[in-house]
Order: C-alpha cells, then sequence, then structure tokens
C-alpha cells in the first residue's frame, strides 16, 4: 500500500473543485467536520490520491449531508455520519483493505438505496459511473455519471425528482432526527406492490441492516430467475 504522503496531492487537490460547488449549491448541503487522524487513516486505507474528488472529500471532510441528510455522501467519519467509506466498503466491495474494488460505496439514502462506483462489477461498459440501487426494483441501474459529477448533481441537481415517490410526507423531520447511520425499513418492503407509501409502515434502522436484507433478497432473486 502507498504510504500517506504519495496519497496527498498539496499542489492541485480535487477538493478545490468543490469550493464553488457549495456557494453554487441548490440543495440543502452540510459538510460535516472531520478528525485530522481519522482523515488520515480513511485516505490510506482507501488507496486513493487527494488529487480525485473522492479523496478529497475522505480527506477533507467527515462525510456531507444533502437535503436536510436524506442522501449521505460518505467521507472520513463524524458524529452524524459515523460511517466512513473504507470502513463502509470492507466486506462488501473488499475483504482486507489494500485489495482492489470492483465497486467503491460512496453514498446512500433515507429510503434505503446506495450508490456505487462502478470498478467492474456492474460491467465494463460503465468504468468508473455511478450506479443506484433502487429500493424499489433492487437493480443496480448507471446514472451514466462519474464521481465527480455525481457530487456536483447532489450539489445543484434536482433531488426532489429523481427521489419522486420514494418521499413520504412530511419527511424532514423524521430523517433529520434518524440520523446518517440508519435508513427507513418498510412494511411492506419497497419492492413488494403497494399503491400509497403513505399507508406502509416504517421505521429507522441501521444501514447495514438495509444493506444486507436488500443484497439477500436479490440474491434470491436472481437465483429464482435462473431457474
Amino acid at each position: 500500500m502507498k504510504p500517506l504522503e504519495e496519497l496527498i496531492d498539496t499542489e492541485d487537490p480535487g477538493w478545490a473543485l468543490v469550493v464553488p460547488w457549495l456557494s453554487d449549491a441548490k440543495n440543502e448541503i452540510e459538510v460535516l467536520e472531520r478528525d485530522s487522524s481519522q482523515a488520515s487513516l480513511a485516505l490510506y486505507r482507501t488507496q486513493v490520491s487527494t488529487h480525485s474528488l473522492m479523496g478529497g472529500v475522505i480527506y477533507e471532510t467527515g462525510g456531507i449531508l444533502v437535503d436536510n441528510g436524506w442522501l449521505r455522501i460518505l467521507g472520513s467519519g463524524s458524529e452524524k455520519l459515523k460511517r466512513n467509506l473504507p470502513e463502509w466498503n470492507k466486506g462488501k466491495s473488499f475483504q482486507e483493505y489494500g485489495e482492489g474494488m470492483t465497486f467503491v460505496l460512496v453514498a446512500d439514502d433515507a429510503s434505503g438505496g446506495f450508490y456505487a462506483m462502478n470498478g467492474g462489477e456492474f460491467g465494463q461498459q460503465d468504468l468508473g459511473k455511478i450506479f443506484y440501487f433502487a429500493p424499489d426494483h433492487l437493480k443496480w441501474e448507471s446514472l451514466g455519471i462519474g464521481y465527480s459529477e455525481f457530487i456536483n448533481w447532489a450539489f445543484t441537481g434536482d433531488v426532489t425528482d429523481f427521489y419522486k415517490g420514494l418521499r413520504w410526507k412530511d419527511w424532514e423531520e423524521e430523517v433529520s432526527d434518524m440520523g446518517g447511520d440508519k435508513s427507513m425499513s418498510f412494511s411492506p418492503f419497497l419492492w413488494s406492490e403497494f399503491t400509497d407509501l403513505e399507508k406502509l409502515s416504517r421505521k429507522p434502522v441501521p444501514v447495514g441492516e438495509i444493506w444486507g436484507i436488500q443484497m439477500k433478497v436479490k440474491k434470491a432473486l436472481l437465483s429464482t430467475e435462473k431457474e
């Protein structure tokens, strides 16, 4: 693994791209304060340079909350978003630090959706593109944009339209109280047949629990399709 010193780019840091985006942001953005030692460790474990925007987000932030905390972009961890990018990916996209990753989980949302950058897991055609795992379809879908474009979209894009059908009435207070390490679990599940989101019961559960359930169901559905 490369030493930390080789990963820190002081001449052309990727975070410099984000500064003007913050000023132009149309959505509510909260850049979470980083812990310097935690940020250094997270960057080292991820093995990306701060020349890249992903490295910049990891090294310069504890994470980023978008639209009242509905969307959570992973950084190096903080009080409001305790998960950091490398620890969250460990056991999912790789087993041991330093291994190559065929995908990188970079963000998730309050409805149980996940964002990942493709490193080959989703095919060679969309390498480096962001994919969204929709909680109502249980499929990875390419957004056709890279990580930098994804961050820009989170700041300036129509997030409300993107999540149409996944937000319930007066969701803001619930999501704010829930925090960045939980997502909403619905009953029946969002991938089941329902006509009115408001009639589903819901409760916040750890994001890891949501991930585990969805991956198991996805695997079961794939097995059924092959039969």
